[in-house]
């Protein structure tokens, strides 16, 4: 009965065993962000296993304010640790960093985390990259911040569907604000691959103002996996502005909401 007993447990285990990564453009993430800000900022992240950031300022105290939350966040419960990328290389557009911050007793980082410098011409915020370990398997999560709308995303994300040729042995997941939706064909390349999106047809992006009974503006922030290497448990938004009075309160915080996925490794 003893036996039996463990071996449910560890089966019980195993099958509710799972890495919880979160993705959130904190937009101008920096001294700007009052202590009470990244006080609610920390309450919205402590239950994620891994958290990657985009818009962390270059300058005005960014990397410091990836360090007060992630201090913050220690204190929660958890220890955390963190890297800040160095600014992106851009200097016709605005230049910014990436941060990831994770728990420490669940996830372990592997060597160094890097800015993506292949493409670092054709694409304005290079992505972040960071190999973590999650029970002896690893994957490698891709933070990236893609130029606006109007300046046509497309044009830097053509240049994704070469990257799983370039790091053959490496799980990629490719998470962050692509300021393009996931049905446009431009992510076609990756979908043959066997990459699939998180979310379909989802908002992430905040309105300026409350129009016709919603506060979501457009279909912006996502992740994208290898389906052969990757179990999807659960997905999900975090629609913080609910806590808010007025959306111009919320937009304190962001003007994106976190996203996120639990998932195990095949």
């Amino acid at each position: 009965m003893k036996k039996i007993f463990l071996f449910l447990l560890l089966f019980t285990s195993s099958l509710f065993s799972q890495t919880k990564l979160l993705s959130w453009n904190l937009e101008n993430f920096g001294k700007s962000k009052s202590e009470v800000t990244i006080n609610y900022i920390a309450n919205t992240l402590r239950d994620y296993d891994i958290v990657a950031i985009q818009e962390v300022v270059a300058g005005d105290g960014g990397a410091q304010a990836v360090a007060k939350l992630v201090d913050e966040l220690s204190r929660k419960g958890a220890k955390w640790d963190y890297v800040v990328s160095d600014p992106t290389s851009s200097s016709a557009y605005k230049t910014e960093r990436y941060a990831f911050l994770w728990k420490t007793s669940k996830i372990k980082k592997i060597g160094k985390a890097w800015l993506e410098k292949k493409y670092h011409l054709e694409i304005d915020r290079e992505p972040y990259f960071c190999t973590f370990q999650y029970e002896n398997k690893q994957f490698t999560v891709a933070n990236f911040h893609a130029i606006t709308k109007n300046r046509q995303p497309e044009t830097e994300i053509k240049y994704f569907k070469f990257l799983p040729e370039e790091y053959p042995n490496l799980n990629l997941i490719f998470v962050g604000d692509f300021n393009c939706p996931q049905s446009h064909t431009v992510f076609n390349p990756l979908k043959k691959m066997g990459y699939q999106s998180i979310l379909i047809n989802q908002k992430t992006s905040l309105k300026k103002e409350f129009k016709n009974g919603n506060c979501l503006a457009s279909e912006f922030d996502n992740m994208f996996y290898n389906a052969s290497k990757i179990s999807v448990k659960n997905v999900g938004i975090i629609p913080f502005y609910k806590n808010f009075n007025t959306l111009q309160e919320a937009r304190m915080i962001s003007d994106h909401i976190p996203i996120w996925l639990g998932f195990s490794l095949n």
